[in-house]
């Protein structure tokens, strides 16, 4: 789209399969898009939430009011082991909703949020409501949407757009790790670190390069590839499971492979979907939430007495009585709600964490459960 384009006022709607509207003026790309309405809390950080492949399939709303203050660093920019600067290569949400937004100014900056969108096909709706949709949400629980942009003599009527929801696929029945896993393994090598399979349902690669900082080598791997015991020559001294967006209980081919003896044997760690699925190969329940936790600003208590603040970004949460009889025990609560935030297993060679320890938008707190993780990895060496 021409950057003029960018400047001409354009309708924005976003309008719920249950018949909430809110109209508001476009930004980002011209276009519809359907996908599940939810929100975060989160105050910073919007290019790094905007390619968290969790999002994937979603229509994500602010809470914070004024979004796009420092514009956007080069989405394009890779480090030297080749991942993306932000969470993945590109925008992953379907549609983002504000309250506001600011002309930017940052040294780093290379483009604005809504030429980023604009780039990306991503539609944008600003000057809406967002703490009474956040409420709507927080009361009805997340539901499907449609977000339009369109010239501001073309806005949708409530019927058109509840046809787009009526003929769009439900979140759970979209192969939304299909389209963010990779579809081969690859390997990142750190001279004379111990090597880590980490099964890819979507990661940021935040996570990623939290292994490497600590010195471990990683083979990414498709999420329903097989834990070899070696790759290439090289013994595989423990299993990581990302992150990912969508209903755990759809990756039947991973939680197989999660339950096989080899995949057992070995130190193990799971954040956020990988919770989710250690939990499901154990013989555990999932459940959905209502309306989810998102944000980083999320609090995780253990029972030690400690507590520390998490990012989150998941709408679906581990059963904790379905834990009984699995050889997993609690490990982490989240204070507001009551749900499992955490487990571990009796013999100390798994650990789960439902919330993101790598932060990147967020607190760093919950880093030591990657120093623990690649500890436990070093001694399989």
């Amino acid at each position: 789209m021409p950057s003029d384009a960018l400047e001409r006022p354009r309708a924005g709607t976003i309008y719920l399969e249950d018949g909430t509207r809110f109209d508001g003026r476009g930004f980002g790309a011209t276009g519809r898009k359907v996908g599940e309405v939810v929100f975060t809390t989160g105050m910073v950080g919007y290019p790094e939430s905007l390619t968290d492949p969790s999002y994937r399939g979603q229509i994500l709303a602010f809470t914070y009011p004024l979004l796009g203050n420092y514009g956007v660093p080069n989405p394009g920019e890779r480090d030297a082991d080749g991942l993306p600067r932000l969470e993945s290569g590109g925008v992953q949400v379907r549609g983002l909703v504000v309250r506001g937004t600011t002309r930017p100014h940052h040294w780093e900056m290379d483009r604005s949020l809504d030429a980023w969108l604009s780039d990306q096909g991503v539609p944008g709706v600003a000057g809406v409501d967002t703490r009474r949709l956040t409420q709507h949400l927080r009361s009805h629980g997340v539901v499907r949407g449609a977000i339009d942009v369109a010239p501001t003599d073309r806005r949708p009527s409530n019927e058109e757009l509840a046809r787009s929801v009526r003929q769009a696929p439900a979140y759970a029945e979209e192969d939304l790790v299909g389209e963010v896993a990779p579809d081969r393994p690859s390997l990142i090598a750190r001279d004379g670190g111990p090597l880590v399979a980490f099964l890819d349902c979507g990661t940021k690669s935040s996570i990623v390069r939290a292994l490497l900082d600590r010195g471990a080598s990683v083979l990414r791997l498709p999420p329903e590839h097989e834990v070899p015991a070696r790759w290439h020559g090289r013994r595989v001294a423990g299993v990581l499971v990302s992150n990912g967006p969508g209903d755990p209980a759809a990756l039947s081919a991973t939680i197989e492979e999660l339950g096989r003896p080899t995949a057992r044997e070995l130190p193990t760690l799971g954040i956020c979907l990988g919770h989710q699925l250690l939990a499901l190969a154990r013989g555990g329940r999932t459940f959905k939430l209502k309306y989810g936790h998102r944000g980083q600003n999320k609090t995780v208590c253990f029972p030690d007495g400690r507590a520390v603040i998490v990012s989150e970004n998941h709408g679906y949460a581990v059963d904790p009585g379905s834990l009984e009889g699995t050889g997993l025990r609690a490990w982490a609560t989240n204070p507001d709600d009551g749900t499992l935030e955490g487990f571990r297993d009796e013999r100390g060679r798994l650990v789960a964490l439902q919330g993101h320890p790598e932060g990147h938008p967020g607190p760093q707190e919950a880093g030591f459960v990657f120093d623990e993780f690649v500890r436990r990895v070093r001694r399989r060496t």
